[in-house]
Formats: structure tokens, C-alpha cells, sequence
């Protein structure tokens, strides 16, 4: 695996970073020697939010505009973090079109780089690194034709006040976890080693890659012009439908789902599904079957009846959509 270097250390914003992953995703695809490139940054404190999560619901933005920390979408799934310059990002992206075997092998080279350091870590069923059985490392996935990207966090330390501020998570959520605070299920590297943030890096640098490749200008250019998208608002903010119904609730194993639909004669016009569930296909897959059908329980299960929506949602079944949509738990 090859470490992808910027020609300097500068830091910027995180969407330049998600917009580097998709650079090294067209790296990739347009060069037969690279199969897999790696590299690892730091921002700003920075909320970053899932692509199908709902702002309001996620992100305080009132403490997030008082305090300084900016915040973006990004275009892969799953739930809400905060980042900072005590916390390390990591992106990993491969030729791969097999979700499960990308990650497998991602989260267990992790596992192992943080094994050599005598720690206790192992990861868990959905997306997350554990050491001594709390979480240090939540990731997200993102898939595009061919090529598959995880990143996540890597806790070295943080500001824990602007963890628990600046992300508005429900009570659900926290209540399905058993936890009365933040440090109750997290922890941070600085905990158990005495190396710095910068040694950290290196040894992580040195373990899983083999040589490293720096991007020059022209690539730097293409990454700004990505990163552009990521930074209108109407992605920050997403593109609800106007609601008159909506559905929430937490299905296990699953994740945290924020459901809204617009109704017409209980004919389904728009549909939203938001969440921090961990997404591996195409949202459109599933609401581009449901507009224009009844809102009705026969009706839902015809138009999803041949998709397999844990294709599209890890571990989602169609029986557990049609609870939570017509409220039968």
C-alpha cells in the first residue's frame, strides 16, 4: 500500500481532504500498478456529518458558529463526528467493489498497526476499533464504480466539551448505548502511550505502507475543483422534501433512522431516509421505488420485494423497514 503525501503541511479544510480521497480513487482506477493508497490528516475543529443525516438534527449550529468549528456534509454514510488537531483522520482507498472484504481487511490492518503498539484493540461488528473495549476509531464507507474508500477518526486526544456540544445526538441513541456521558464508551491513544501525536503518525505511516507517492500541483488544483461541491449549500445543507408524515426510531444492528415523507391522496410524491446508518449502495435504489406508491404496507413490500436492502443498508431487512415505516413496534 502506498501513503499518498501532500507537497506540504498545510492544513485545510476537511472537505479537501474528502475531495483528495476522490482524487486517489481516480488515481487508482487510471493506473494499473496502484491498488491501494493511504494517507492520513488533521483539521481544524471540524463537525463532519453523514450524507443521509439531517443537519438540524445532528449538528448544534448556534455552538458550533459561536465557538468556531465549522462543519460539512460528506458523501458517505453513517453517523456524526467532531474533529480536531488532537485527532487523526485516516482515508484508505482501493481497488475493491466488496464492501465487506474492504473493510475486513482495513479495520483488521488497523487492529494490527495498534497491537504492535502493545495495545489492547480489536474491532467491533458495525464500523468501529475498540482498545480495551472502547471505542478509539469510528469509520464511514464510500463506494464509487470499482473503487471503495473508508475513513474515519483515530482518537490520539480531544476537546471532549466541544465533542459533546457541537453534535446533538438523540436521546435514543444514547440511551440504546447505556451510556449517561461521552467518555463512558470512548477513549483516546494518549491514554496509553507515552509517543506524541507526530510519533503516532509515523509508526501508523511506516506499519501499513510500503513507499509513498506526492501529489503536485496540477493534483492539488483537481482537489480544490472537487472540493467545491462539498462546499455549496445546498450539499451542507441537503435537499429534504417538504414533510407531513415522519418516522424515527433505532432499529439494532442497524442504526438510527430519521424517515419523512410528502403524501398527496397517500400517494407518495418524496421521500427522505436519514440516519446514521452504515450505507454501502445508493439511497435513490430504495426511494426512487417508493414515489409515486401508495402509502400502504402491500404496496411498499411489492416495490422492494426483489432489492436486497442490506446491500444498500448494512444489516437492514425489508420486514424491519415496513415496521418502522408503518409503526408496528
Amino acid at each position: 500500500m502506498k501513503y499518498l503525501k501532500l507537497p506540504n503541511d498545510k492544513v485545510r479544510r476537511l472537505v479537501f481532504y474528502l475531495a483528495m480521497e476522490e482524487l486517489a480513487a481516480h488515481k487508482i482506477k487510471t493506473d494499473n500498478s496502484l491498488d491501494e493508497l493511504f494517507f492520513m490528516w488533521r483539521v481544524r475543529p471540524t463537525v463532519i456529518f453523514g450524507r443521509n443525516q439531517l443537519i438540524d438534527s445532528e449538528v448544534n449550529v448556534a455552538y458550533c458558529k459561536e465557538n468556531g468549528i465549522e462543519y460539512y456534509r460528506r458523501k458517505s454514510g453513517g453517523g456524526c463526528v467532531y474533529a480536531d488537531m488532537d485527532n487523526i483522520m485516516f482515508s484508505y482507498i482501493t481497488r475493491s467493489d466488496d464492501v465487506t472484504l474492504t473493510f475486513t481487511h482495513y479495520t483488521h490492518a488497523i487492529v494490527e498497526m495498534l497491537q504492535g503498539l502493545g495495545l489492547n484493540a480489536s474491532d467491533n461488528s458495525r464500523n468501529d476499533i475498540m482498545v480495551d473495549g472502547k471505542k478509539v476509531s469510528g469509520n464511514a464507507f464510500y463506494h464509487l464504480p470499482g473503487i471503495s474508500i473508508v475513513h474515519g477518526t483515530m482518537l490520539y486526544d480531544t476537546n471532549m466539551e466541544n465533542m459533546v456540544q457541537a453534535i446533538t445526538p438523540s436521546a435514543t441513541k444514547l440511551n440504546s448505548k447505556g451510556v449517561k456521558s461521552v467518555k463512558s464508551h470512548i477513549t483516546t491513544l494518549n491514554q496509553y502511550l507515552t509517543m506524541s501525536i507526530e510519533e503516532f503518525q509515523q509508526h501508523a505511516h511506516t506499519t501499513l505502507c510500503d513507499g509513498d507517492i506526492t501529489l503536485d500541483d496540477n493534483d492539488i488544483t483537481s482537489i480544490e475543483r472537487i472540493e467545491a461541491g462539498y462546499l455549496t449549500p445546498e450539499f451542507i445543507l441537503g435537499n429534504n422534501p417538504r414533510c407531513n408524515m415522519e418516522r424515527s426510531g433505532r432499529i439494532e444492528g442497524v442504526g438510527e433512522f430519521k424517515i419523512t415523507l410528502e403524501l398527496n391522496r397517500n400517494i407518495i410524491r418524496d421521500i427522505n431516509i436519514a440516519g446514521d446508518f452504515f450505507l454501502l449502495g445508493d439511497l435513490d435504489t430504495i426511494t426512487s421505488r417508493l414515489k409515486g406508491r401508495k402509502f400502504a404496507e402491500d404496496d411498499i413490500e411489492e416495490a422492494l420485494s426483489d432489492l436486497n436492502l442490506s446491500q444498500v443498508i448494512m444489516n437492514l431487512t425489508l420486514q424491519q423497514f415496513i415496521e418502522l415505516l408503518f409503526e408496528k413496534k
